[in-house]
């Protein structure tokens, strides 16, 4: 049986998983999602047993099947090879009292690499399924990970443009030189002069536009998304999950069928909704833990039932959850609406006009499955140091935020459930941060003074991603403003 995607804000609107992934983004401004979550078909013993790469074959056959298995495999062995450090892919590290996925050893040292890595085999294996002849231009908005990470899996990828929109004062300074050193006649990077929110709306204002796609059809080009919200980037952060599930009962720490509790750091929703898929799947999960930091627009949510973005925007140091607009928990509130477009484009309609909507007594009682709480900026300090004094281990600023709450989570409940935490970003991509939690000492350092003493600390080699942009010249040094992103995507595409 087929696996059809449909429009969270159409329910006439009926596509396969190809074609969802080329589209990135319904014409209605919707997000696709499956009709129905598959379950997996192999049990966990099997999969203890399986590569990376076979589990996600595993999972990923399921969600996109519209996808032959050799085709699958393809884009499977391309995307998880040596570009990563370890054989592993995503190693599990006992730390705290949990299991910290890393999920971090890709090219770009983020957890957005373990599906950008393979987002681009898929587009183009979706574009030939469908006998597309446009070129692809990858539209992404970006908070600092996913635009290294969409660069570096698109740079040279025959007919494919990326044009990342990124948050000038708004990323750190490793996640910026990353960017702006990316090589690639093909890659194009902005700084606007707005936050995360602003490029994201700018981005979808952009595929909303149909002027626009009638004349860049002309000049031969499509857009498409490599953003949570295209869902061929999402089915792959389902398959760390079932991974990680799989490597405890390989390692003995669990038995299969045992629960586990899975505490994710996000500002958009989409990883830890991944999670979610992933227990819909039949994975055993307790509890997802939704750790936000102090732009606590979820925490808030989950606590209220009212989502509300009208508040001050914090930069703090967990850049990459600087977000306000958390584009993929529209998915779960289609589906809380009893996969209801009508139901679910009132409420997405309430969000564009007013700033925020409310949901229903019924569709809160379906959050059950998810914790939400947040950290302080003082507290995930707090906690990077901990952690390293405890069990030399270091964690960025963002893994930090999910341990804090994980620990509030435990006073709360007391539940000792066995415990994944989604550990997204290496500490080197925020060394400034990290060292200066760790000691006041390192203050007056420069970026790659802290690079080369945050080596000596922990005993891990610096990744090559840092060292290729110790002395990378920077490529890309346009900003505009917000009402400029339009203007300059036609620039690029010479429209």
């Amino acid at each position: 049986m087929s696996l059809f995607y449909r429009s969270t804000r159409d329910d006439n609107v009926k596509v396969t998983a190809s074609q969802a992934i080329l589209k990135g983004l319904a014409a209605d401004g919707g997000l696709f999602v499956p009709e129905s979550i598959p379950t997996l078909d192999k049990s966990f013993e099997e999969l203890s047993k399986m590569s990376y790469a076979d589990v996600a074959y595993e999972v990923m056959k399921l969600m996109l099947d519209d996808f032959t298995e050799e085709e699958l495999r393809d884009c499977i062995n391309k995307a998880y090879d040596s570009k990563f450090d370890t054989k592993e892919i995503a190693p599990l590290v006992k730390a705290e009292g949990a299991y910290f996925l890393e999920l971090f050893h890709g090219s770009t040292i983020a957890f957005k690499d373990m599906a950008l890595s393979i987002l681009p085999h898929l587009l183009i294996t979706s574009a030939k399924k469908n006998n597309v002849k446009n070129d692809i231009v990858i539209l992404t908005a970006t908070s600092g990970d996913t635009g290294k990470a969409a660069l570096a899996g698109f740079a040279d990828v025959k007919g494919t443009k990326i044009i990342v929109f990124y948050p000038k004062n708004g990323v750190s300074p490793i996640q910026e030189k990353q960017m702006v050193t990316q090589k690639g006649n093909n890659t194009y990077v902005i700084g606007i002069n707005g936050n995360f929110d602003d490029a994201q709306t700018g981005v979808k204002n952009i595929f909303g536009d149909k002027e626009l796609e009638k004349v860049m059809n002309n000049a031969g080009y499509q857009f498409s998304s490599a953003n949570s919200i295209n869902i061929g980037r999402l089915v792959p952060q389902i398959v760390y999950y079932v991974y990680a599930y799989a490597r405890l009962i390989a390692k003995g720490e669990i038995k299969a069928g045992e629960k586990i509790n899975a505490v994710v750091p996000t500002g958009n929703f989409g990883n830890i909704l991944a999670a979610f898929y992933a227990k819909n799947m039949g994975l055993p999960i307790n509890k997802l833990i939704c750790a936000s930091n102090e732009n606590k627009v979820l925490y808030d949510f989950f606590s209220t039932g009212t989502y509300d973005r009208n508040r001050d925007f914090i930069l703090t140091t967990s850049p990459s959850m600087d977000i306000l607009i958390s584009s993929n928990l529209e998915r779960l509130i289609y589906r809380i609406a009893g996969n209801s477009a009508t139901e679910n484009a009132k409420l997405m309609k309430s969000l564009k006009d007013t700033g925020k909507y409310e949901i229903t007594s019924q569709m809160k009682e379906q959050l059950g499955d998810f914790y939400g709480n947040y950290a302080t900026e003082a507290e995930d300090a707090a906690t990077i140091k901990k952690i390293y004094d405890n069990d030399n281990y270091i964690v960025d600023t963002h893994t930090s935020v999910a341990a804090t709450v994980y620990e509030k989570y435990k006073k709360e409940t007391g539940d000792e459930t066995k415990t994944v935490i989604a550990s997204t970003a290496s500490p080197y991509k925020f060394t400034r941060s990290v060292m200066d939690a760790i000691d006041s000492k390192y203050a007056s350092m420069t970026d790659f003074e802290l690079v080369d003493e945050l080596c000596r600390i922990s005993g891990v080699k610096i990744p090559k991603a840092i060292e290729d942009i110790r002395t990378a010249p920077v490529l890309h040094d346009t900003v505009c403003e917000v009402n400029e992103m339009c203007d300059n995507v036609k620039r690029i595409l010479g429209i």
